[in-house]
């Protein structure tokens, strides 16, 4: 049974190391197939052009894929990236982005997904595939 978005939430502090959970990652929605985080752009993220770094997008990204299959699998399994390729459409600013983490195969040694990050504004501001070995 898949884990929701409560759930992914308690875990978050279990599993993850202090200064992911400080990026302060909200779980809005979880299902079989994926979850949908709220990342807010805390001043603490944005570099000296005054957008979020690319580095904080990328955490946000390999965090959100795994809550992604903790739903799936229904608890936490012990995991590790393989792979986390990241494409930057367009600077993140505002107050808020959207990751949007998709489980595209899970099989039993290793798992494929997508991430979409979105802006405040709703546009496609990075994509992300990865792989993940299940331990």
């Amino acid at each position: 049974m898949p884990l929701n978005a409560q759930d992914l939430q308690a875990a978050i502090p279990r599993i993850f190391a202090p200064w992911i959970q400080a990026l302060r990652l909200q779980v809005l929605s979880a299902d079989a197939d994926g979850v949908v985080l709220r990342l807010p752009v805390d001043p603490a993220l944005v570099h000296v052009g005054q957008v979020m770094c690319g580095q904080a997008a990328m955490a946000a990204a390999d965090t959100a894929m795994v809550l992604a299959l903790m739903s799936s699998l229904g608890e936490f399994k012990p995991m590790t990236t393989v792979q986390l390729q990241t494409s930057f459409l367009r600077p993140i600013a505002g107050a808020s982005c959207t990751v949007s983490a998709k489980v595209l195969r899970r099989g039993k040694k290793l798992a494929f997904g997508s991430i979409d990050i979105h802006d405040a504004e709703g546009r496609l501001a990075a994509q992300s595939t990865t792989t993940y070995a299940l331990l």
